[in-house]
């Protein structure tokens, strides 16, 4: 049966879970699902049989990849109505923040998930700097508060340390590690208790929370009042701010970005699982009512009210292949209606698109939906001219992207190398469509290979062995070859001779030219010197593209000759042997044996390489880029106390960087690699 869409306007809200691996994103949605009475008992991780982690290559390693979207419908305890909200379970694993980045450029709040057990990691901070780039308002759900050694006061203090003092807990738990039974209702004065049905039950504050709770409490009114000058004046008279006004004045402050609410709940009892859905629900009100942008070609930013009868506008924010329907495309309706049927516009491209079954998502569960309204997300399949990132509408004509992704630099390479030549002849659609759904990956043909840049090994495990499932394409990884580079030693003078006769005409042409090296970066230079026509003009371009082909296949080592001049002096022609043909294979013959007697040197790539890292690991990956042959060039400190290192660092050295400084900083190494220049090849310090 096909959902209803007659719920209120502005009653549906994106909530993105981000945060580190193993945080306890999944499970907490799990225990959402099951509150809501979407399943009948929550799915475990270990068991692979969670609604959103239903991918083999999730299972098979214990960890979400790819966005998973779950809708559900709840009433709001505190009497706040009916509510649908979708909840995004994002990837923890740094190779997959693309997938991160997709769900928060169309979510209306990011929930930053942080373990009581583990506190503040490299992937908390990961996943707070996607949520400030994206501009998404946030709160903080400490999770695993029933655990042992979980300590919400210390994860508090963290999170303070870390992101500020604008983190306010608006929630206690009550009780410790395996005794977490109940949460303190900081703004309702209330416990909450986990009841035996499941159900949360309302009960007194336990004398233990309650001191605490009311210095909150004074300390978090204080703090929204402050912001609105009738509230401060009423309550500097005493009068205090009611619970529902509290709660719909912190909700605007959350929205503007000027708070945070920090809230604790358990995925795996479930214990303050229903308040946080609550939350959830009483922050619709003001997160819908924000504006959705959307640029213009010379970067424009342009609101858009969520209006259900303004014109259609859908942002296509990410899409996912499935192995029986194609791509599956997940839509937010940014304004207007939309139903199956209907004619879009790729606003970027021009591609016309014809919606087909619109539905709702739960994991791999797709829920017919006969019409999507603004703020509504859902998904489409086999929209075939329109990847991730792109923005459709009614108009004819004009211009349009969606907000821009932060951009996430490919620093690890490899050779994808076809099993069959059938797999040779479905690869590069099958990267096309790879690379549609994931912005973060990179291919490139290069001297006869294919290379593909991700993120970490990983990222490019996960793309092989979709490959094979979805598409049905095998192929092998090879490290990706160190583009080196020859130029000549010294000046040379050298002939190529062609001289050929085998009945008819005979093929019949002599050059003579001097080749020498150029200034490093110097590139190439052909210099026609001939004088007295020894070399007909007709015949000089096919000499110089002989000189070309020859730089290219290789000098004695092997490797495209660069920085080289070659002046083309003297020659000899025959009036009847002679041909465009000829003097191309004997330019070829003379640069070759030209570059044998002058010798050449190896040249090998070198990056401009920039890390920034917290200073306790700046002295760490110092040490490790000089045992690189890395030049650090740079030192600098970010105004969020960030060490930054740049250095140059010969290619051969950088091949699996990527992964040794994650294992070196634990996680919190940032990277960027960019190709520089080429210097004399010197010797590889490791294997």
């Amino acid at each position: 049966m096909a959902l209803s869409a007659e719920s209120p306007a502005n009653r549906h809200l994106l909530a993105a879970l981000v945060g580190g691996a193993g945080s306890g994103m999944t499970t907490l949605v799990e225990a959402v699902l099951h509150r809501a009475g979407v399943i009948p008992r929550a799915g475990t991780i270990a068991a692979g049989t969670t609604v959103g982690d239903s991918q083999p290559e999730e299972v098979a390693r214990g960890t979400t990849l790819t966005p998973a979207l779950t809708f559900l419908e709840w009433d709001d305890d505190d009497g706040g109505g009916h509510f649908a909200l979708t909840l995004a379970d994002t990837p923890g694993h740094p190779d997959f923040v693309g997938g991160v980045d997709a769900v928060l450029s169309a979510a209306d709040l990011a929930v930053v998930v942080v373990s009581a057990v583990a506190g503040v990691t490299a992937g908390t901070r990961a996943a707070w700097e996607s949520a400030d780039a994206a501009g998404a308002p946030r709160i903080v759900m400490v999770t695993c508060a029933d655990r042992p050694q979980a300590s919400f006061h210390r994860v508090l203090g963290e999170l303070r340390e870390a992101f500020g003092p604008h983190l306010w807990p608006i929630e206690l738990p009550i009780g410790t590690e395996e005794d977490f039974r109940a949460v303190a209702d900081v703004l309702g004065r209330r416990a909450l208790v986990q009841g035996p049905t499941g159900r949360q039950i309302v009960e007194p504050l336990p004398p233990e929370v309650a001191a605490e709770s009311q210095s909150l409490l004074d300390e978090v009114t204080e703090e929204i009042v402050s912001h609105y000058d009738a509230l401060l004046e009423a309550y500097l008279e005493g009068d205090e701010p009611s619970f529902d006004e509290l709660q719909a004045r912190l909700a605007e402050q959350i929205a503007l970005g000027d708070a945070v609410p920090v809230i604790v709940a358990s995925g795996v009892t479930e214990t303050g699982v229903d308040r946080f859905i609550d939350v959830l629900c009483r922050l619709v009100p003001a997160l819908t009512a924000r504006d959705a942008t959307i640029r213009t070609k010379d970067g424009t930013r342009i609101p858009v009210a969520r209006d259900p009868g303004g014109e259609p506008l859908v942002h296509v924010f990410d899409v996912v292949a499935d192995q029986f329907v194609g791509q599956i495309a997940m839509l937010k309706v940014l304004s207007g209606t939309i139903r199956p049927g209907d004619r879009l516009r790729n606003a970027s491209t021009g591609a016309e698109e014809r919606l087909g079954n619109l539905f709702r998502l739960r994991g791999a569960q797709r829920l017919p939906c006969d019409t999507l309204r603004a703020g509504d997300v859902g998904g489409v399949a086999k929209l075939v001219g329109s990847p991730a990132g792109s923005l459709l509408w009614t108009r004819p004509g004009g211009h349009a992207l969606p907000p821009e992704l932060p951009h996430r630099p490919a620093v690890y390479s490899v050779v994808l190398e076809p099993v069959s030549q059938a797999d040779t002849e479905k690869l590069s659609v099958a990267l096309g469509r790879a690379v549609a759904e994931d912005h973060t990956l990179e291919v490139e043909l290069s001297g006869g290979h294919t290379v593909v840049r991700g993120l970490g090994d990983t990222h490019i495990d996960v793309l092989v062995e979709r490959l094979a499932r979805i598409f049905g394409v095998n192929v092998t990884i090879t490290p990706a070859p160190v583009p080196f580079r020859e130029t000549v030693a010294g000046k040379a003078r050298a002939e190529g001779r062609l001289k050929k006769q085998s009945g008819g005409h005979g093929q019949f042409a002599v050059v003579q030219m001097v080749v020498s090296p150029l200034p490093p970066g110097g590139g190439f230079e052909f210099v026609n010197s001939v004088v007295g026509g020894s070399v007909p003009r007709q015949y000089v371009p096919a000499v110089e593209k002989g000189v070309r082909d020859a730089l290219e296949r290789g000098g004695p080592h092997g490797h495209p000759v660069v920085d080289v001049r070659v002046e083309l002096v003297d020659g000899k022609s025959h009036s009847v042997d002679s041909s465009d043909m000829a003097f191309r294979t004997a330019g070829s013959l003379g640069v070759h044996e030209a570059l044998a007697q002058a010798g050449t040197v190896v040249l090998e790539p070198v990056s401009s390489v920039t890390v920034t890292v917290p200073p306790t690991y700046q002295g760490a990956v110092m040490t490790d880029l000089a045992g690189r042959r890395g030049r650090v060039h740079d030192t600098q400190m970010t105004d969020d106390g960030d060490a930054v290192v740049i250095a140059a660092v010969p290619d051969v050295e950088l091949r699996r960087y990527a992964l040794d400084l994650r294992s070196l900083t634990q996680g919190y190494g940032r990277l960027t690699i960019t190709p520089d220049h080429y210097e004399r090849a010197g010797a590889p310090s490791r294997a």
